[in-house]
């Protein structure tokens, strides 16, 4: 098959990057499925059977491509109220297609009363399950099936397709599971609740606090990885105290839709509710951070004086934005973006100003695009230390077409450093750049990344390195025994590369984190292994990315023009990692092949650009 190649020679660390641009149309052959086989009655007790026997039975993926808006939507039931909820007047049975109509190996979703239903079939064994991913509503039969788990086409994140438990993030919701039965005529009957129709999401059952049980399990951090480790403990049945402290004085919330949504106050965007934590005895301590650790005598020390003795202690307190060291960096009208304060302070204040977005990465790329929408800002300029946002991160060429989507909607672009914040009478008037040059500002919003939160463990045996990333082995366990780290400040072995330690700062990682060490926590020696996925949205367009590693040259498939595109990024050889915008589900498929061990090389995608969408 011929290709048109476009290259593109990068100078610095991004490398070589080659365009792939395929002449004519490409068909796609659809397999008819004739129906001519038999089945057995089937009913949903035959098939809850584990994933192991699904993978030993060597399940294969079936996938299409997805697409949409990444909104939020629906409620949550807990499996606890499923039995209440279960009833006469609440249950629905109703024929939803005939055996013809399911793929031979793959998942479909279809109507019934009050909502849709996914139905996955897999050598012979046919399950359902809610047809939304429970973190924000994407369409699972767009996403990839694959050795019994789907995964999610906008985000990644991974469910099992027979149970509908989760087992990888975004999100922390499992799926509905529903009865399925084959009749004798061919017909596929299902029986459902129809609350959980609605909801199209559950939470696992969550222990109880037992007082007989004097554990204590700790957790300094209430961002993701905190947040998902006191659920990932109630739901893996741990019965002694659990504990979160968080320095921020709001329940633990969507963290992603700061700098994508700002004016989303912190109750909008919340996790779970305080009643939530409260049914699951769950104690929080908001507005507190941990001052210092004994490691010896097991204690932590609080910032409310409080001292708290732990059997296990699991810390995750994220990283801190860096700040500009420059005369007037802490003029009022100078923002970072950490917290949901921060966010709506920024939105409440541009309408009608200056705005300089000093950084050209996701944070400060994502900041500009919310401003420059919807006249939200007077203006908005972005100063960044690369010839192009993202540069780093996703290469010259992909760079070069985001930042003209950008210019098309106004905003403009300066590569340099910045000299000087310039106030009067302690107003802030403007940027000072180092060649001298000055930019007219009301407001600054910085995104030039962050340090890891953790000076409070100086006086520790815990070990750091240089950079103050602490460091752990395969089950998220620090240099003590018992204590647990993990989310942004963690070194951790990551299994694509062999177990080198990385630092890894997405919210997908993070929240697996939470939960690898609530399960390592209660003694079930789970190596980490997650695929890292991360996303972006600009101007309603979203790109993916999956995958982790240093690359020296890009391959890019379809038209960065129409912004839609995967991008491939090499190294030696292989693709570490891929990126994708309008070639849902790219990213997902390519997620799930780095799962199992199996990376795409270079002359695999020279021959066919999009390997990625056949995987």
């Amino acid at each position: 098959m011929a290709f048109l190649l476009r290259r593109v020679v990068s100078r610095g660390a991004t490398g070589r990057t080659v365009s792939i641009n395929r002449g004519g149309i490409l068909s796609s052959v659809i397999e008819s499925l004739s129906g001519s086989y038999r089945r057995n009655t089937l009913s949903w007790c035959h098939l809850a059977r584990t994933r192991a026997t699904l993978r030993k039975m060597g399940a294969t993926a079936s996938c299409g491509n997805g697409g949409g808006n990444d909104s939020d939507y629906g409620d949550v039931i807990e499996d606890r109220r499923m039995s209440s909820a279960s009833n006469a007047n609440d249950m629905v049975e109703a024929v939803v297609c005939h055996q013809n109509d399911l793929p031979e190996e793959g998942m479909k979703s279809f109507d019934i009363e009050g909502g849709k239903v996914l139905l996955v079939n897999q050598k012979g064994f046919l399950s359902a399950v809610g047809s939304k991913c429970s973190h924000y509503g994407a369409p699972l039969e767009k996403g990839v099936l694959c050795e019994g788990r789907i995964r999610c086409p906008w985000h990644g994140a991974c469910f099992d397709a027979v149970t509908g438990d989760i087992e990888d993030y975004p999100g922390l919701d499992s799926l509905p599971k529903y009865e399925v039965s084959i009749e004798e005529d061919g017909n596929v009957k299902v029986r459902a609740s129809k609350a959980l129709l609605t909801a199209d999401k559950r939470i696992k059952t969550m222990a109880k606090r037992d007082p007989e049980n004097e554990s204590v399990f700790l957790i300094i951090g209430g961002g993701a990885a905190g947040a998902s480790c006191v659920e990932k403990l109630r739901q893996e049945g741990f019965t002694g105290r659990v504990i979160l402290v968080s320095q921020e004085n709001v329940l633990p919330y969507d963290r992603p839709k700061l700098s994508k949504a700002m004016d989303l106050t912190a109750d909008k965007i919340s996790l779970r509710t305080q009643q939530f934590y409260e049914s699951a005895d769950i104690e929080l301590r908001l507005g507190t951070g941990a001052v210092s650790i004994d490691t010896v005598a097991s204690k932590v020390h609080l910032s409310n004086n409080e001292e708290i003795t732990f059997d296990k202690l699991f810390i995750a307190t994220g990283g801190k934005p860096r700040r500009l060291t420059v005369p007037g960096g802490y003029l009022s009208g100078v923002f970072v973006v950490r917290a949901p304060e921060d966010a709506n302070s920024v939105a409440a204040d541009a309408a009608g100003k200056n705005v300089v977005v000093v950084g050209s990465s996701f944070i400060g790329m994502e900041v500009a695009s919310y401003l420059s929408s919807d006249n939200r800002a007077e203006s908005v300029t972005v100063i960044g230390n690369t010839s192009v946002p993202f540069e780093n991160s996703l290469g010259v060429e992909v760079g070069s077409r985001i930042q003209q989507m950008f210019e098309e909607q106004g905003v403009k672009f300066l590569n340099a450093g910045v000299k000087e914040i310039v106030g009067d009478g302690g107003k802030l008037t403007g940027v000072l750049l180092d060649n001298e040059e000055k930019i007219e500002a009301d407001i600054v919003v910085t995104g030039i990344g962050v340090v890891p939160e953790t000076d409070f463990l100086s006086g520790s045996s815990i070990e750091r390195n240089e950079n103050g990333y602490v460091e752990v082995n395969e089950f998220l366990e620090t240099s003590v025994p018992n204590i647990y780290c993990g989310g942004d400040i963690a070194l951790f072995p990551l299994f694509l590369h062999d177990g080198a330690r990385v630092a890894i700062g997405h919210w997908q990682v993070a929240l697996g984190h939470g939960a690898y060490a609530a399960r390592n926590m209660m003694g079930q020696g789970v190596p980490v292994r997650s695929v890292p996925f991360f996303w972006s949205v600009l101007y309603g367009k979203s790109l993916r990315y999956t995958g982790h590693g240093r690359y020296d040259e890009v391959l890019i498939s379809g038209s960065l023009d129409n912004l839609s595109f995967i991008a491939y990024y090499i190294n030696d050889d292989r693709v570490v990692a891929l990126a994708s915008l309008g070639k849902d589900p790219a990213a997902a498929k390519y997620a799930e092949s780095l799962n199992k061990g199996e990376f795409l090389t270079k002359s695999q995608v020279l021959e066919d650009g999009d390997i990625a969408l056949k995987l």
